[in-house]
């Protein structure tokens, strides 16, 4: 008498001769998980490895160690999000809005009783003005570049580190400007964020040996324009260019034994630096 024919539990019109080494479930090529020994169920991988290691160890990873998504370009969607839906609040609202989310250092209002900018106390200036746009040129051209650089540093990254360097880059760039800039200028946008996303590219295009000429070019093109036009803060645009550049190379340089405290330690030590220099601009201001 024949044996009777033994069929994947996931599958069952596929024979196998194949069983997962925790459960024994019968399994086919396609739902084998290699384990030290042997092959294991995707049921099994999903709540323990059994090699001592967390259930999604074997799951794919990016070069930066960060989750392989089905949708890489979340994050980046995100922020444009953001950015166009503050720029038709803006628009609606007009001047109150914008003076209350520009990056200033410290100047008076005539519109209120006292002063106003970051070294007054308000701090969050240093992150509302990434997000706020005035002139639809300007936020045409950071939201163009944004979606052309944003989705391959996402998927190289991850989407936590991705908007980590964002945020860090954007925040390095209104720092500068925040300590370089006299105190009565506004600054906003998302430049400085984007600066250090074009660094954070030819980091990563170094890192996979990429023809760097492409990358060069633009980033040449785009301190030209930084230093010859008027009305451009190119410290916000040099600040976020310098700690993005330093941000990506932690991520993705990072040896794989020691990539958590590597990627997250360049981003706190450059969040250390920001704050020193923000103390020390609010310092020199209240003078």
């Amino acid at each position: 008498m024949e044996d009777q024919a033994v069929c994947c539990y996931r599958h069952p019109d596929r024979e196998t001769g194949v069983r997962c080494v925790r459960c024994e479930r019968p399994i086919c090529p396609d739902c084998m998980v290699s384990a030290s020994v042997g092959f294991q169920c995707p049921e099994c991988v999903s709540t323990g490895s059994g090699t001592g290691q967390p259930p999604r160890a074997n799951a794919p990873r990016t070069v930066a160690g960060g989750a392989v998504t089905a949708d890489p370009r979340l994050v980046t969607k995100a922020l444009l999000g953001i950015n166009i839906a503050v720029f038709v609040a803006v628009y609606f609202v007009g001047d109150s809005l914008t003076d209350a989310l520009t990056l200033i250092g410290k100047a008076y209002d005539p519109n209120l009783p006292g002063l106003v900018g970051v070294a007054d106390g308000q701090w969050y200036r240093l992150l509302t003005s990434m997000f706020a746009h005035q002139e639809i040129w300007h936020i045409g051209f950071n939201m163009l570049s944004l979606w052309w650089l944003g989705p391959p540093l996402e998927a190289a990254l991850g989407r936590a580190r991705f908007l980590a360097l964002f945020l860090v880059a954007g925040l390095g760039g209104n720092v500068l400007a925040y300590l370089l800039s006299p105190q009565n200028m506004g600054t906003l946008g998302a430049s400085g964020a984007i600066f250090g996303l074009l660094g954070a590219t030819a980091v990563l295009m170094r890192r996979l040996n990429y023809d760097m000429r492409p990358v060069i070019a633009l980033l040449a093109l785009n301190l030209l324009f930084t230093f010859t036009f008027a009305g451009i803060s190119w410290q916000a645009h040099l600040g976020g260019l310098v700690v993005g550049t330093v941000v990506a190379y932690g991520m993705v340089h990072a040896p794989r034994d020691k990539r958590a405290l590597v990627q997250w330690g360049t981003c706190a030590l450059m969040l250390l630096v920001i704050a020193a220099v923000v103390v020390v601009r609010t310092v020199q201001l209240n003078s």
